[in-house]
């Protein structure tokens, strides 16, 4: 289909593949097996001004916005779905001080992660609070002009890779959510370490690591925005970066289909090859509509949510709950395309199908997410009424 777009971001699309292409596609499957941080690619998307795409200009980036940050995770993801989750992640631990950070913040931080020199993550999940964000535990006590913060995250992409992070914890645990807090904090700050690297089913050259503060000060210029709001940072983040989960999806859906149709025409039974097949075709042609439609779709969000739209916790449900769905069955359908060779760890579909899975896990599972559409659906009803 075409998507009709700019100069800048049709030079964006061809850098992306390119480090995909000659950087990533040649040692993926030495990374995904031997589960190393993929540093040297980070460089070279750096090399490529790659991390600038989501940054305003006047913080040294390119003022792209979401649309073509997804544009850049897709064609990462269809090489690796992994290094994309990587890359993908740092604009997911930046949004909070986009959204929310003070001018100070923006000049201190913006202009080292639009270089590359500076890895971020963000910090949310925890032992006790996974889909139910606000049942976090992870406190912040005000302490002369410090805040002090005790507790643990969990299963953070890019901990203890990341430089910078941006965590929620609660200034008032009394009052539930509300009292919740989101903070800037750097790696080598007193009080503050790293957990076990996780060992994990896909996406293993992303680090996933626990973050564990004891005591750990940081002083009160960090906090973001005020006391109080760190739940509603926490969703206006996640519905800002949302499609890029989707992106990940589609980038992984398509090189799985580009795999299939591959190993379709160039693999023989019954004196031909399956593509000749009909139940083959027809896989083919159901996954290359169902990856159409989920492109579309997470297009349409993330320029929705470039445009300044204010309600887009719907829209971004939908995007990334779609995506991830049909990036899971065209996965597997690719596995099954290859039939014996696919489950074997010579041919990339098998990795494919192991990174796809995660999507539907993160960033609200698709289950929750499902629930965030419907009280949309039904709100609206409510108000027609």
């Amino acid at each position: 289909m075409e998507h009709f777009l700019t100069e800048q971001q049709e030079l964006i699309k061809s850098l992306a593949r390119r480090v995909a292409e000659e950087r990533i596609l040649p040692v993926r499957a030495e990374l995904d097996e031997k589960e190393e941080f993929p540093w040297a690619i980070m460089k070279d998307l750096a090399d490529a001004d790659l991390f600038r795409i989501f940054i305003p200009e006047e913080y040294d980036g390119l003022g792209e916005g979401v649309f073509t940050l997804c544009l850049a995770v897709e064609e990462l993801s269809r090489a690796c779905g992994g290094v994309a989750v990587t890359y993908a992640a740092d604009a997911l631990g930046a949004m909070p001080i986009l959204l929310y950070g003070s001018e100070e913040q923006k000049r201190k931080y913006l202009p080292d992660i639009a270089s590359g020199a500076r890895l971020t993550a963000f910090g949310l999940t925890e032992p006790g609070a996974g889909s139910d964000a606000g049942g976090i535990r992870t406190t912040a006590a005000r302490d002369g002009d410090d805040y002090v913060i005790n507790g643990t995250k969990q299963f953070i992409t890019n901990g203890g890779e990341a430089e910078i992070y941006t965590v929620i914890a609660l200034t008032d645990p009394t009052r539930g959510p509300r009292g919740a807090s989101a903070f800037i904090v750097e790696k080598d700050t007193p009080g503050f370490t790293f957990g076990k690297k996780e060992k994990k089913m896909g996406m293993r050259t992303s680090a996933t690591r626990e973050l564990v503060f004891h005591n750990c000060r940081v002083p009160k210029e960090n906090l973001l925005g005020r006391e109080g709001v760190g739940f509603i940072v926490t969703m206006k983040t996640l519905d800002s970066t949302r499609p890029g989960v989707g992106a990940v999806a589609v980038g992984l859906a398509q090189g799985a289909l580009e795999a299939a149709v591959a190993y379709a025409q160039q693999r023989e039974q019954f004196g031909h090859p399956i593509s000749a097949i009909q139940a083959i075709q027809h896989m083919l042609a159901n996954m290359a509509m169902e990856l159409e439609a989920a492109r579309a779709l997470i297009y349409a969000t993330a320029k929705t949510i470039d445009s300044g739209a204010k309600n887009i916790s719907e829209i971004g449900a939908m995007a990334k709950v779609f995506a991830t769905d049909m990036a899971m069955k065209v996965t597997t359908d690719a596995v099954q395309v290859f039939g014996g060779p696919g489950y074997m760890r010579d041919y990339p579909v098998e990795k494919m199908m192991r990174d796809a899975k995660i999507n539907q896990i993160w960033e609200g599972t698709n289950q929750v997410l499902r629930n965030v559409i419907a009280l949309e659906l039904l709100k609206r009803k409510a108000l027609r009424d």
